[in-house]
Parts: structure tokens; sequence; C-alpha cells
């Protein structure tokens, strides 16, 4: 067996077993990759047999090479899954991988944007366009992030099968979960319109949203959009796509949404994920007071 051969199965595991989205596949694929080529190993035993000792060097390297908290951390994870994957090819009786805690990680609270805002940039994106249908194309995309809360992969992952839009969509996450999201009409009307001004034939079983030449449209052609949006209006760079959904969730919280459902909308596995919109609320009152109250201002 080779070391082509235990990243080929590890892949297939991530893609069509744990049905990873295709960047973690390719991060934790890339992870076991260099794992096995600093260590030499080429046998899921080898694999295996790897110690928390061992693992600890391997990530002592990677910082070394200038790696990052988040980094290293996500690279711990993966590579746990890797040797956890190894240990049952292997017939081990316990997969367990070994124990070994990953760098401390200050959680930083979501940075919404506030309703003007993102319409604001929706509204902009397709101003700024170079064509029609592009900018409405656009527009769209904005909308369903911040009016349905979707994460972009998961917007431009719809075929044209979801037309015409009703008043709500089957969205399928991370891990191949699905959940059903509410489509607002302003949504609705700004998905019908670049449908319609859209040049490229829309079979029901091929991407809805598409790229220049016709190809799928790729999230960094909505970031670089977004980023032209955001600065003609002064915003912060923390307004990019993904900020969308967190405005999403961060306003339905304010105007009294509970956090199961807030947490049933997003799409979150776990209310530890969800819960984290309370504190971006609560940050944001305390924003807004500190900006208010006479006596801040003394």
């Amino acid at each position: 067996m080779s070391s082509a051969d235990l990243l080929g199965a590890w892949h297939d595991h991530l893609a069509l077993g744990l049905r990873r989205s295709p960047h973690t596949v390719r991060a934790y694929s890339k992870a076991a990759q260099r794992l096995l080529v600093r260590l030499g190993l080429s046998e899921w035993e080898e694999v295996a047999d790897v110690t928390a000792t061992r693992l600890r060097t391997h990530l002592a390297s990677r910082r070394a090479d200038g790696l990052s908290n988040a980094s290293a951390a996500r690279e711990l994870s993966a590579l746990k899954g890797f040797i956890a994957f190894a240990r049952t090819q292997a017939g081990h009786a316990v997969s367990e991988p070994p124990r070994l805690r990953g760098p401390r990680l200050k959680k930083g609270l979501p940075r919404p944007v506030t309703p003007d805002d993102a319409l604001g940039l929706a509204e902009t994106v397709e101003a700024l366009a170079s064509d029609d249908w592009i900018g409405a194309r656009d527009r769209a995309v904005l909308l369903l992030l911040y009016g349905a809360g979707m994460r972009i992969a998961e917007a431009l992952s719809l075929t044209a099968g979801v037309l015409p839009l009703g008043e709500r969509l089957t969205v399928t996450g991370k891990g191949g979960k699905q959940r059903v999201v509410p489509i607002l009409p302003i949504v609705r009307d700004a998905v019908a319109e670049y449908a319609a001004r859209c040049p490229w034939p829309l079979a029901k079983d091929e991407p809805l949203f598409r790229g220049a030449k016709g190809g799928p449209l790729s999230q960094g052609m909505v970031q670089k959009a977004t980023a032209r949006a955001r600065k003609a209006l002064g915003l912060p760079d923390s307004a990019t796509p993904h900020a969308l959904r967190h405005s999403f969730a961060t306003h339905l919280l304010g105007a009294g949404a509970d956090l199961r459902s807030l947490q049933e909308l997003l799409g979150h596995a776990s209310l530890g994920s969800t819960q984290i919109y309370t504190k971006v609320d609560a940050a944001t009152l305390l924003e807004t007071y500190r900006g208010a109250h006479p006596r801040e201002k003394d």
C-alpha cells in the first residue's frame, strides 16, 4: 500500500462517508498528506500507531513554519480524525486518537451589519456590476444570504430546479443536513428577476447562479463584488457575504425569535453555535446605549 492509497481512502471517507464540504475535504486531505510525508508513513498500521508525542512534534514543526493558532487547531482536528480513521482501517479495537490539546483560541463575536447596510450592499452590487444580468444575479445572491440566512456555499449550490421560488425553500447545508427556510417576497422577486435576465439556459439540474461565461458562479466573484460595494458605501472590511448571514440571525433574535427556531433556520448542529448571537445582540445593545445615553456623552 502507498501513501496515495491512504489519502484516496481518507478523501472518499470525508467526501462520501461524512459528506464534508469540498473545502473541508481539501484541507483535511492536505493535513493528512503533510503528516504522511513528514513521518514517512505508508501503511494504516503506521498511522494508527502515531503517538501524542510524535503528533505534538509534527505540529510544533508546522508552527515553526508560521502556522497560526486557529490553523494549528484545525490541523490538529484533521489529524485526530485521520488517525482515528486509520485505527479503524487497521482493525484496532479502540479508534480514539491520541489525546492532545490544541492551542487556546480567543473566540470573536460575529460582526453583523445593520438592516440598512445589508440592503445597501445588495443594491450597490447591482449598481456597480458590469452587466445588468450580473447585477441582478449578485443582488439575488446577497438577498438570499441576508433574507434567508443561507451560507454562501448553500446559495451557490442551488440548482435551477428550485424555480420558481415559493414561500419556503429546502436547503442542504453542512454534512448534507437539510432544513427549510422561509423566502421573503423581496428575495423571491430578486431571484425571479435574475432568472429572467440570465442569458444562459437554466436547466433544472444545473447551477442556478452562473458566472459571466456560463459556468457555476464562484464564491470569489461574490466576495469581490461585495468588497467593491462596501468600499463604495464606506463600510468596514467585516461587511462580507458571510456577515449577512450573521446579520440575519442577529436581527431575528433582536426581533424576538427564540434560539431553537433560530438554530433550525441556520442549520446549526448544536444550540451552542446559535447561542453566540445572544452575546452579539447584547453587545449591540450596549453599543447603542453608550452612543445614546446622556451620561455617556458627558
